[in-house]
């Protein structure tokens, strides 16, 4: 039987449950059954509440998107990549095509993936410093402009998605660095959702970086909007500021992703806590030091060495260092100070 909470029944119906666990044990391995078993419980009850056809439909095809997706980023997932985003009218004959191809060229050369929108302009010119092997394509089928560039077309890394939510999600969930180009509304919505999930704690910390175009001055006069008008209004907060870092040249783009990981390496919570894994141990100084600039992250404790999770022994998540800390879970413009703290030590 699929392992399931004491006396919990999902959908009221002992007899029901039963053939539900039957089917879940047939097609899946243990750690899975109880979240597909409850995947299975929620479609039907999606029937049994009458939903609408439409919804029906909205719901089907975003679980087979994200099936597909998964399936697809699956055999790359300990492999280090990083989302492009620009404007897709972007001609090659623009100094913005030539750094976006400069920046994808740089990033392979490195052992990143490179994940775009896979359609042309900027996320064209990126695929194609990246070349083939090293791009991923997370498509949108649109009735105009979106189709998959020449480096990415026909790909088996090359997925097409119906809905922006779900194409989102993957540009983001899959990602360790965000590098943006100039762009219209698409890429605005996109900047500021991942600034939003950032700032929020809905999305794991990791480098946000913008290549400034000097012909158009693009990303500084955004900046000036968010620090003349965003700020001085308090709908932001000081430390919010440190969520993203705007760079003249691709060179310096690579150098900002680089460095963020230079001796952090992820964070996930555990028991409450947040663990941050690291490339070395800190020495005692450097605990002190940043025990001393962020008792204002705590909610109570310090911040101190840990000892290796079981889960992560003979993972690539088990790295040689690692802190934990009782984050208090707002302060995620000053956490990713902390994170510039860490990877500014020797």
């Amino acid at each position: 039987m699929s392992p399931k909470q004491p006396g919990r029944s999902l959908t009221g119906e002992p007899e029901l449950d039963e053939k539900i666990d039957a089917l879940v044990n047939h097609f899946c391995a243990g750690h899975e059954r109880r979240y597909v078993r409850e995947i299975v419980a929620t479609a039907l009850r999606l029937g049994s509440d009458g939903t609408a056809r439409i919804d029906l439909k909205i719901a089907n095809t975003a679980l087979k998107e994200m099936r597909r997706a998964f399936r697809m980023f699956a055999p790359y997932r300990q492999a280090r990549k990083v989302t492009v985003f620009g404007s897709a009218r972007t001609l090659p004959e623009r100094e913005d095509h030539a750094r976006a191809v400069e920046l994808g060229r740089i990033m392979a050369e490195a052992g990143w993936m490179v994940v775009t929108g896979a359609g042309s302009g900027i996320m064209g010119a990126a695929h194609e410093g990246a070349g083939r092997n090293l791009s991923v394509g997370v498509n949108i089928k649109l009735p105009f402009e979106q189709e998959a560039n020449q480096t990415i077309r026909g790909d088996a890394k090359l997925i097409d998605f119906r809905y922006f939510f779900t194409r989102k999600l993957f540009l983001l969930k899959e990602s360790h660095a965000v590098v943006l180009f100039p762009g219209g509304f698409g890429t605005l919505d996109e900047c500021f959702e991942v600034l939003t999930l950032l700032q929020t704690g809905k999305q794991t910390p990791l480098p946000v970086v913008m290549v400034e175009s000097p012909e158009t001055g693009y990303f500084r006069e955004l900046s000036r909007f968010i620090h003349d008008r965003v700020l001085p209004n308090g709908l932001i907060s000081e430390q919010d500021l440190a969520l993203y870092r705007i760079v003249e040249h691709p060179a310096d783009a690579l150098k900002e992703v680089l460095d963020f990981y230079r001796i952090y390496h992820s964070s996930r919570f555990v028991a409450d806590k947040l663990l941050i894994r690291l490339e070395r141990e800190l020495l005692p100084e450097e605990l002190a030091s940043l025990n001393e600039r962020f008792s204002d992250l705590l909610r109570g404790g310090t911040i101190e060495a840990a000892a290796a999770l079981p889960e992560d022994v003979g993972t690539p998540w088990h790295r040689p260092g690692r802190i934990t800390l009782d984050f208090n879970r707002r302060a995620f413009g000053r956490l990713r100070q902390l994170i510039d703290a860490i990877n500014a030590f020797p």
